[in-house]
């Protein structure tokens, strides 16, 4: 209760003197420091707004603007063709004197003036950012069109841009044509089917596109005009917020440590370091002070997503989840063997050092209490059934200490798990490396809080990993934060005995114990939700491949796109494991334009099965086999260019199905397409989205990437990381329940199959 008593700014007390004041200085300040710290967050975010409504102009364009107009009015040249005259006209009215009114006149033509240059740089710029042709010139063949294009644009996105300066010049994505849409999905089944089954799902399109797919696209049309982007927001809250299954594994995905260094075995002291690194972060981002990620270094991406990595947090619903975000928090909250601790990392206005953050995290690791009843095991809630999770936080967690100590999680900057194993990353013993996943993806099951945007998990032996929640934002953007957190952790670094750099200037706040009261029916609630958690995690089967044979640098050699080459790979694998083709998702962002996401690649096309059959064929020669190869890379890339522009099958077709259940009516063909299993389901893992990291002088600093779970009860999932020139990470996922699918044969075979397509260049 000391924390609750220092927390009381002011008492007083009545006796027979009067009344006694007693004030408490040290509470009086940290209450002045937070409303300051409030005050310029908030006159900061005011800034950045001015600055980012009206880039790529700004108010240094004001006073050019203004100079010129004056000078002009100088000169006696009416630049305004008679506006600035009828300005002094209406003017007059108030019966100032000529120079103030021609001054009034200038100063107003030139702020229209500069509106104008704004509102025309703006719609310019996006005008041009809808311009893709691009993307389907080869680099050292660009059209004129293409120069001119390139050029134009270089020139509008200005410079020194804000994080969010690009959000107002991204065009909408568009929405496709029901035409183009169709033909694009026949020709994707089309190696997946039948004769007979092809020509029986060519009925159901031409049904389709004739008749109520007609009266869709019309009202798809129409979202399209009002909203920000037609897909997102349906995606968010239908393919992630709506789902009832438990979200632990079926949605969450982990991220790794660096593979190849372990900069200290002392837990606390990575872990302060980690989190000081990832508060910076934090700060960066707020003060939108983080570059906007550029494709070639020219197109800007969406950087929506951004807004909320920190201070987020899913909360259960009895129908739909809800994304709760907040715009500040001045903590966050560590899980060290079964409890839960408040720990501050602002104080006297000041964001703690390492030192100091690991002074309080060791009190921690220190600490011998036992758990509250119940409290070990309270996460496996969010693990579990998302209704039964609901239901149990609106009985249990609505009011009381449980209430205070649950705000205090959801309202956290993020989750720290200190675990009490050591875990680590021996490139040389799989079974280390596959263990290191499972704690990733899913731990004990109770001892993550997988409804936070991100919980970062940090081994006894000072290795790190994360686990982050999905439907906030995608992969890229949570490798954004771990690729500058590694990097800036490494700058950071620590002393000869593995601490962290730095001297404590003052002692900081102690970690604050939360606390629970936690009834019968409340623990019999997590310990249902547990046996749910078990069942899932123990059903998990993952393997981490490191394939380092090869990598980019000889794939590239190959005069083959690196992913298209390894998702041929991946089909030859699939293949020699189940004997047959299947539909094959590919993560592809659509970031190029505003709040973009997702979309799909569908990966296995006719071209790639006629590879993979002549790779099986004896008789095919090493010629054939590489021309197929060529050409089956060239037909995903031109799906992964129509995917990113706005071109993709599979949103377009979610959308449709989305509005045909607003009104309320049924489509076979719709309900027989978004019902089709996607028994492999990759994604690759973008790598160096900043500066900071320098692969080629620090080739220790490669990340091991991340994965996630299996999509399908009879499938694979697989992510993989393009690491440096040599190296290639692969996370496959699958099922043990099913009698199909083995994660670590999958590996092989993926194995053997590179071999197999590296030998073809080998031997020619």
């Amino acid at each position: 209760m000391a924390e609750a008593h220092s927390a009381v700014a002011f008492s007083f007390t009545v006796t027979p003197e009067g009344v006694d004041v007693s004030v408490n200085h040290e509470a009086l300040k940290a209450v002045w420091y937070s409303g300051l710290r409030s005050w310029k967050k908030r006159i900061g975010r005011m800034k950045n707004g001015f600055m980012n409504g009206v880039y790529p102009a700004s108010p240094v364009h004001w006073f050019v603007t203004l100079a010129v107009v004056l000078g002009c009015s100088l000169l006696d040249i009416d630049i305004s063709f008679g506006w600035m005259r009828s300005i002094q006209s209406l003017s007059r009215v108030f019966q100032a004197n000529e120079p103030l009114n021609a001054c009034v006149a200038v100063v107003m033509f030139t702020t229209v003036l500069w509106i104008i240059m704004i509102v025309t740089l703006r719609y310019t710029l996006k005008l041009l950012l809808t311009y893709t042709r691009w993307m389907y010139e080869p680099r050292k063949k660009m059209s004129l069109v293409t120069k001119i294009w390139l050029g134009l644009v270089s020139l509008f996105v200005g410079r020194k841009p804000l994080l969010y300066s690009y959000q107002g010049s991204l065009p909408k994505l568009p929405v496709p044509s029901l035409d183009d849409t169709m033909s694009r999905y026949l020709r994707s089944v089309r190696p997946l089917l039948s004769d007979e089954k092809y020509r029986r799902m060519e009925s159901l399109v031409e049904e389709f596109r004739n008749g109520l797919g007609r009266k869709l696209q019309r009202y798809l049309v129409l979202k399209s005009w009002w909203s920000t982007n037609y897909v997102s927001d349906w995606w968010e809250e239908y393919v992630y917020l709506r789902g009832r299954s438990p979200i632990m594994v079926n949605s969450n995905f982990y991220g790794m440590d660096a593979v190849m260094q372990q900069p200290t075995t002392i837990q606390a002291a990575r872990a302060a370091n980690v989190v000081y690194a990832m508060l910076q972060f934090r700060r960066v981002v707020d003060r939108e002070e983080l570059r906007p990620i550029m494709l070639n270094k020219t197109v800007p991406l969406c950087s929506w997503q951004y807004e909320r990595q920190f201070n987020t947090t899913r909360i259960p619903g009895i129908d739909t989840d809800t994304l709760m975000h907040w715009k500040d928090s001045t903590h966050i909250v560590v899980y060290h063997r079964g409890r839960y601790f408040k720990v501050y990392i602002y104080y006297r206005h000041q964001l703690l050092t390492p030192a100091q953050i690991e002074h309080m995290l060791q009190q921690i690791v220190d600490d011998c209490q036992t758990p509250m009843v119940g409290e070990e095991h309270l996460a496996a809630l969010t693990a579990g059934d998302r209704i039964l999770w609901a239901k149990a936080r609106a009985t249990h967690f609505s009011r009381g200490v449980n209430k205070t100590s649950l705000d205090a999680i959801e309202k956290a900057a993020f989750v720290l798990i200190l675990d009490d194993e050591p875990r680590d990353i021996a490139t040389n013993d799989s079974e280390k490396l596959d263990d290191f996943g499972h704690a990733m993806l899913h731990g004990k099951g109770y001892d993550r809080w997988f409804d936070k945007s991100f919980t970062l998990v940090v081994c006894s032996n000072g290795r790190v990993g994360f686990n982050a929640e999905h439907s906030w934002a995608d992969a890229p953007i949570m490798g954004h934060l771990w690729e500058t957190t590694l990097a800036d952790e490494f700058e950071l670094g620590y002393t000869d005995d593995g601490h962290t750099n730095g001297q404590m200037k003052f002692t900081p706040p102690k970690p604050v114990r939360l606390q629970w009261e936690l009834s019968k029916e409340c623990q019999g609630v997590i310990e249902t939700s547990l046996c749910v958690a078990r069942d899932l995690l123990s059903d998990v089967d993952l393997h981490l491949l490191i394939h380092d044979q090869y990598g980019k640098g000889f794939i590239k050699k190959c005069s083959i796109s690196p992913d298209a080459y390894i998702q041929m790979a991946l089909q030859l694998t699939y293949y020699r494991d189940a004997g047959k083709f299947c539909l094959t998702y590919e993560a592809s962002m659509t970031r190029m334009f505003r709040e973009g996401r997702t979309e799909t690649i569908r990966s296995c096309t006719l071209q790639s099965c006629a590879f993979v059959k002549a790779m099986e064929d004896p008789r095919t020669t090493t010629k054939e086999r590489i021309r197929l190869l060529q050409a089956a890379g060239e037909t995903h890339q031109d799906s992964c260019r129509d995917a990113m522009t706005g071109r993709g099958i599979d949103r377009h077709l979610f959308c449709l199905y989305v509005v045909s259940k607003y009104l309320g009516t049924e489509s076979p063909f719709l309900k027989e397409v978004l019902s089709e299993p996607w028994r492999l389901s990759t994604s690759q893992t973008p790598h160096q989205q900043t500066d900071k990291l320098d692969l080629t002088r620090n080739p220790e600093m490669i990340s091991a990437g991340g994965g996630f779970g299996p999509v399908a009860d009879d499938g694979y999932g697989v992510s993989y990381i393009i690491a440096g020139e040599d190296v290639i990470f692969f996370h496959i996922s699958s099922k043990k329940s099913c009698p199909l699918t083995n994660s670590t044969q999958f590996g092989n075979i993926l194995v053997k199959a590179l071999s197999d397509m590296k030998q073809l260049f080998v031997d020619l």
